[in-house]
């Protein structure tokens, strides 16, 4: 018999097998990943300095454990290297593969952008928990530039979006100097009302936080007998210190093997209402896949419901996958958020309906998101069935 081979070892992919394994005790499952394919949240990446969790703290399950309870076989270690679609073949550094049913959860890979000096490669991300482990052994080394009265080490973040507030809000508030450099005027620009995102940014400033809004880093160059701290130039002509540069500034999914396969691409794997792409028995899910109406939904929620259906129609029942109305929480303790975005396209603007409660509503005064700060996040379900 052949097997269902999934490829990637993130939320995407073992939620898939562990879906599929509930309906489906016998189809052999082969789960091939680059990594050690140890399960973690990935979330957890953002907020773990302040509760004091290094690497080791973030694995919640290791991938022996993952794949014995799921029944799978784990190739772990392992690049793929080409898919052959007519044969339905998978090519890797172990050898080849064969399949009956191919599901991509390759996720996605930090965007990068052009940038002068000679420390520009020093830049770091953080995507997935090999990432983390260097950031945090850069951030817990020994050596400190000389960037503040105090001695903290000064780290520069790239991009006000959610993950470099919650990344700024947990490194300051974990004792470390941050500042953010951002071209938009406000934090989470895309996601928040604008007053919301003032508000956001006044909390983390209180926190903190210094801010460069209206600019970006243009160079990076090394310190001479800095013990590895760079020189930071932005856009605007300012120049800073820092230990270490942070880039945050989004995803984009992560195409390559979809790509040389022949697979329709567009800012995503295009998959359709029940996850199949242009190719017969391939399909894709998560930071990778790209939905019906150009949707990319690079939360934890989204996978969850499309690794539920998939798994269904793997095991013979077709489902198509529905995605009920999702809030974001963004972990920024300094002020708590949940936002509702509303769907793409629509048109309307966000006002303020009382303290600490955002709704956008369309022409005809009907909601169709909301924002909720600090102890209003707990009324989501509330703001929720007005939308619905």
């Amino acid at each position: 018999m052949l097997p269902l081979i999934i490829i990637g070892a993130g939320l995407a992919g073992w939620t898939t097998a562990r879906e599929f394994r509930k309906l489906d005790k016998i189809t052999p499952v082969l789960l091939i990943t680059a990594d050690s394919g140890d399960f973690y949240a990935k979330p957890s990446l953002s907020n773990a300095f302040a509760q004091k969790r290094g690497p080791a703290h973030l694995v919640t399950t290791p991938a022996a454990s993952m794949a014995q309870s799921q029944n799978v076989t784990l190739q772990a270690h392992t690049r793929v290297t080409a898919i052959n679609t007519a044969s339905q073949t998978v090519n890797t550094s172990a050898g080849d593969f064969a399949y009956a049913r191919l599901v991509l959860a390759t996720g996605a890979q930090p965007i990068r952008i052009p940038m002068a000096g000679d420390a520009a490669s020093a830049v770091l991300s953080v995507n997935s928990w090999q990432d983390f482990s260097a950031f945090h052994a850069r951030l817990t080394g020994g050596n400190v530039a000389a960037t503040t009265a105090v001695g903290q080490k000064h780290i520069v973040i790239m991009g006000a979006g959610l993950i470099g507030c919650e990344f700024a809000n947990d490194l300051v508030s974990a004792g470390f100097a941050v500042t953010v450099v951002d071209p938009a005027s406000s934090p989470i620009a895309a996601l928040l009302p604008p007053g919301l995102g003032d508000q956001l940014r006044e909390a983390l400033a209180d926190q903190g936080v210094v801010w460069h809004f209206g600019t970006t880093v243009q160079e990076m160059d090394h310190l001479a007998e800095s013990g590895g701290a760079v020189s930071v130039k932005l856009a605007n002509g300012q120049t800073m210190v820092a230990d270490v540069v942070l880039s945050a500034i989004g995803l984009r999914a992560d195409l390559g093997l979809a790509q040389a396969a022949g697979l329709q691409c567009e800012r995503g794997i295009v998959v359709d209402a029940r996850l199949q792409t242009s190719a017969p028995n391939v399909y894709a899910l998560g930071d990778a896949a790209q939905y019906e109406n150009g949707r990319t939904l690079p939360y934890v929620m989204p996978i969850m419901h499309a690794a539920k259906a998939l798994a269904a129609t793997l095991a013979g029942q077709p489902t198509v996958v529905q995605f009920p109305l999702m809030p974001v929480a963004v972990k920024t303790p300094a002020l708590p958020l949940v936002v509702a975005a509303p769907a793409p396209g629509t048109v309307g603007q966000w006002m303020p309906s009382e303290p600490g409660v955002w709704l956008f509503t369309d022409g005809n005064q009907a909601a169709k998101g909301f924002a909720l700060s600090g102890a209003h996040t707990g009324r989501r379900a509330e703001l929720a069935r007005q939308l619905v």
